[in-house]
C-alpha cells in the first residue's frame, strides 16, 4: 500500500504523469510494477480497485443544498458589494438666475 500512495503522490505532482493519457500512464504503472488495483483503477477510469486497495469506505454524497445567504437569493436585503450612500440631489443655487 505505501508503494501505491507513492505512486499516487508521484503522479500528483508530475505533470506529465498527472495528464497523461490512460494508456500512457498504464504503460508507466506497469514497468514500475504497481499494484494491479491502482493499474485496473487507471485502466478503467475507476477509483473502485483503488478504494479497495486503502481500505476506504465509499462516503455517500449528500445532495448539494442551497444554504441561506450564499447565493443569488439575498432575502434580506443584503449584498456582499458595499452600498454607495445616497447623494444629495444637485442643489438649485447652480442654475443661471439671468432670466
Amino acid at each position: 500500500m505505501t508503494d501505491t500512495i507513492e505512486l499516487l503522490e508521484a503522479i500528483g505532482s508530475d505533470a506529465s504523469l498527472r495528464y497523461a493519457r490512460t494508456d500512457e500512464l498504464k504503460s508507466v504503472l506497469e514497468q514500475v510494477q504497481a499494484s494491479a488495483e491502482l493499474t485496473a483503477a487507471v485502466a478503467a477510469g475507476d477509483s473502485s480497485p483503488l478504494r479497495v486497495e486503502l481500505g476506504i469506505q465509499q462516503v455517500p454524497q449528500a445532495p448539494q443544498t442551497h444554504a441561506p445567504g450564499h447565493g443569488d437569493d439575498e432575502e434580506d436585503g443584503e449584498s456582499d458589494t458595499p452600498q454607495q450612500p445616497d447623494r444629495a440631489p444637485p442643489s438649485s443655487s447652480n442654475q443661471d438666475s439671468s432670466h
